[in-house]
């Protein structure tokens, strides 16, 4: 038996600790998770509510087409029904784009670090993989802009970006789409939209009339809170969605998963709520670390990637054992920080503290 050769290089998705997990190796009775950018306030309660009515008919297989979602979205977001590509999360999206567009000999440029799933999949179907560093966080488009010759298929922008949180604004993005050559599909990653609350953020749904070759990636995991049943869904011209539907497993979604995110969208006052209270909690943490001399990048997501006097994982280890998980920075291609999901005000409060006083014993031992 012979595999690619690729995948020898490669390893499997390395998710964070899970809570059980902790619990165990720490003797902790309560652990709070701040590693997945995972809604704090759960999903929707009329989702929970009517959860039980959707278990029933699990022997039929679910609709391949979503027909129901598919109007359910198309009217949310205004767009024609076969604008829509809909996957096992939105990062299957990103695997079909791959099987469709990407093979040896082309190419596809991204930011770095990124989003990994882009690098990832584009490794598997044999292309070249050009990445271009962050510049404080930010993409930066000019570089990408000149990595891009006649093999380049595929362009990744993610905004807010992950994980750094840093968004693309308007008018950057869009002088990057009147210089970006159309046999490029350029990717535009929302999977954060919700959380977005910049002035200046680029329209991609209006954009896609203008610009044939733009795709927009979009989820239910994170705001909507549905990460466990993995339903995201793609935008595109109908002549986009036609070359990727080939490349879709034909029932990629279930029936549960769908009929979730069809009574997810009505419950606007959850995402309401859930993005006021993030927004609220974000600026506390930031107001934290200005206070402290701590320095992040100015998110527009529900997570901040906080710079520290020592290593991530130092400091991941730390919070561990105070009963938080977070992600080490050193995992994510930027030492010396860690990327913390945006919880609950009174978990924010008792993190504070902790890393607090890990940096002032760093800061001691230092003198």
């Amino acid at each position: 038996m012979k595999a690619k050769d690729i995948l020898k290089q490669m390893t499997p998705y390395k998710p964070g600790k899970q809570i059980e997990e902790v619990k165990q190796e720490y003797g902790l009775d309560r652990i709070v998770k701040l590693a997945s950018n995972e809604n704090p306030n759960g999903f929707s309660s009329t989702v929970k509510k009517e959860l039980p009515k959707l278990i029933s008919s699990l022997e039929i297989y679910p609709d391949g087409y979503a027909a129901s979602l598919r109007k359910k979205v198309a009217g949310f977001i205004s767009v024609d029904p076969d604008q829509l590509i809909f996957g096992n999360g939105s990062d299957e999206i990103v695997q079909i784009i791959c099987r469709a567009f990407l093979e040896t000999g082309s190419n596809t440029v991204m930011a770095a670090p990124t989003f990994p799933q882009y690098r990832h999949n584009a490794l598997i179907e044999g292309a070249e993989v050009r990445q271009v560093p962050l510049q404080d966080g930010h993409h930066d488009l000019d570089e990408m802009l000149a990595q891009i010759d006649d093999q380049t298929r595929v362009l990744w922008l993610c905004t807010p970006n992950n994980p750094t949180g840093v968004h693309i604004n308007h008018q950057n993005l869009t002088a990057f789409m009147e210089e970006c050559p159309d046999h490029v599909l350029v990717v535009i990653d929302e999977a954060y939209y919700e959380y977005l609350e910049a002035d200046d953020a680029f329209n991609s749904l209006s954009a896609l009339d203008e610009y044939a070759n733009l795709v927009v990636l979009r989820t239910f995991s994170k705001a909507y809170g549905l990460a466990g049943l993995r339903i995201g869904y793609g935008v595109a011209s109908k002549e986009i969605i036609q070359i990727l539907e080939p490349a879709r497993e034909p029932f990629n979604t279930s029936t549960i998963a769908q009929a979730a995110a069809i009574l997810a969208i009505d419950d606007q006052d959850f995402i309401q709520k859930s993005v006021n209270e993030n927004h609220k909690n974000k600026r506390a943490l930031m107001e934290f670390c200005d206070a402290n001399g701590i320095g992040y990048y100015d998110t527009q997501a529900n997570f901040l990637l906080i710079h520290l006097p020592m290593s991530g994982d130092e400091m991941f280890e730390h919070l561990l054992s105070k009963g938080f998980i977070v992600r080490s920075g050193e995992a994510l291609g930027l030492p010396d920080t860690i990327r913390l999901t945006i919880g609950k005000a009174e978990d924010m409060e008792q993190i504070q503290e902790a890393m607090l006083q890990k940096i002032a014993a760093q800061v001691s031992g230092e003198r």
